[in-house]
């Protein structure tokens, strides 16, 4: 009986159909026969192994395959199991090289078909492996970096519960990462944090931008707390959506004593700036006293004139004590930086008393309109005091020849503002935005540390404020300090 071509025409498209969808596959697919002999092989093996269909489709797999891999994964046996049992095997790991290629990496599955065959299925997951050699390989140089690192750094979930807590926090809390873990960051804060640092979290949920500040980290297992400086930055998942916080701390211990010495050497400048007109005013209350003891060790004078030179002498002396007392509480050490209840034109007056006798000297006028309200911030009156000092003095060098030192304070809703003018030669403006850098100084070598406006601007930014100046060169130099009101 004759071939019916319409039966012929059928299977060729069926087998076309079949080979396509094989192809069509983007795994490495043969089909093997009861012999291991190859029945059929998709162009995704052929490529990965570099072998053409005439010489893969009918060998046996020993010829297909090199024959370390089929010792190390015993690849024959397992096929044999499968036809035997007609149980799968999914997700065995293989790894091949064709001659001249670089190693791959596959998991393979091997299937049965009805057919009487089974299906070799092999997953190339080179790239993968490498990809995740190179994300544990990244994820443990992140680690190291946090590990290595001197400042605290944590991380919380979005509720402000602790993830991680690297090395540093561990040896300055006393704590380890096992003991801190899924606790609330907030309850290592001492008492008068705890609510601020709950809004800093809630703030995060919502927020693109770090938080800075400052408060103790308390260390129960030493007994204490430490002073640190810390940054909220939100972390991002890659949809930009708010998973967490990253917390970054720095302990102040040391940046507090550098900087108690720097304003400390600051103060000792300030003090030889104004011995010359501090000398002078002291000389007058103690020509004062010498004439009036002069004329007590005279026999012949009368009882009145007696007890006039006693006042004066006593008068005179009580004036050069409260000069030489003001002398030492500025030159004492601000060991005290607790901010307390400050009223801050007391500051004010307090600091002219000890400028005024080099004004006088150099015939420079103060100019302080009267207050008849208290100004209350929240600072250390130490720290206030040596800002405007510096401020001060800065003005009445600038003005060698004499002039005007005019202080004006203003109140608004939430702060205060001074502004120290005076009518000296100005800033040249080139050099406006500079002044507050450290060792900037305009003065001549040996005669100016260039620290007095950088200490400045430290302190005030340590009292939640801001500093500026503004200056036209030739028309005088206004610094505005501004402040929150307690």
């Amino acid at each position: 009986m004759p071939d019916n071509p319409f039966k012929k025409k059928s299977k060729n498209h069926f087998e076309l159909l079949y080979n396509m969808l094989l192809d069509a596959i983007p795994s490495s697919v043969l089909m093997v026969d009861e012999k291991l002999h190859v029945v059929s092989v998709n162009q995704n093996f052929l490529l990965k192994s570099q072998r053409s269909n005439a010489n893969t489709v009918g060998r046996p797999l020993w010829e297909v395959f090199p024959t370390v891999i089929l010792e190390n994964t015993g690849l024959e046996e397992r096929i044999r199991n499968v036809f035997r049992s007609g149980s799968p095997v999914n997700g065995q790991k293989m790894t091949y090289r064709a001659p001249g290629v670089p190693i791959r990496i596959y998991y393979y599955s091997i299937l049965p078909i009805p057919t009487n065959q089974i299906m070799l299925l092999m997953e190339d997951v080179t790239e993968q492996v490498r990809l995740s050699e190179e994300v544990r390989r990244v994820e443990r140089h992140l680690a190291s970096v946090v590990e290595s690192a001197s400042d605290i750094v944590l991380s919380t979930d979005i509720e402000g519960r602790i993830l991680t807590w690297n090395s540093a926090a561990e040896k300055l809390s006393g704590l380890s990462s096992h003991e801190v873990h899924g606790r609330y960051f907030f309850e290592f804060c001492d008492t008068t944090q705890k609510q601020p640092v709950r809004l800093i979290f809630m703030r995060m949920k919502n927020s693109n931008e770090s938080h800075t500040t400052e408060f103790h980290l308390l260390t129960p297992n030493n007994g204490g707390s430490i002073l640190i400086s810390w940054v909220f930055s939100p972390m991002k998942d890659d949809y930009g959506q708010t998973v967490g916080t990253v917390v970054v701390g720095r302990d102040l211990a040391e940046r507090r004593k550098l900087e108690l010495q720097l304003r400390q050497s600051q103060k000792l400048t300030a003090l030889g700036v104004m011995a010359g007109g501090i000398a002078h005013e002291i000389r007058n209350p103690l020509a004062v006293c010498s004439s009036a003891a002069q004329f007590l060790l005279e026999d012949n004078i009368t009882a009145e004139f007696h007890k006039e030179c006693s006042k004066k002498i006593q008068a005179n002396i009580q004036k050069a004590s409260a000069i030489i007392e003001n002398l030492l509480r500025f030159a004492r050490s601000s060991l005290d930086t607790e901010m307390v209840e400050v009223e801050l034109n007391a500051v004010l007056k307090e600091t002219i008393d000890l400028v005024s006798n080099q004004a006088k000297v150099q015939k420079i006028q103060i100019l302080l309109p009267m207050q008849k309200k208290y100004i209350l911030v929240s600072g250390v009156s130490g720290l206030l005091q040596q800002v405007f000092m510096n401020i001060f003095l800065n003005a009445i060098n600038a003005m060698p020849e004499g002039g005007v030192l005019r202080i004006v304070v203003d109140t608004f809703e939430d702060r205060v503002v001074v502004r120290i003018s005076d009518t000296g030669i100005g800033i040249p403006s080139g050099e406006l935005d500079k002044i507050f850098d450290p060792f900037h100084t305009s003065s001549p070598v040996g005669q100016g540390t260039g620290l007095g406006l950088s200490i400045c601007y430290s302190i005030i930014q340590q009292h939640l404020g801001s500093i500026q100046a503004e200056s036209r060169y030739g028309e005088g130099a206004t610094i505005i300090v501004t402040l929150p009101l307690l």
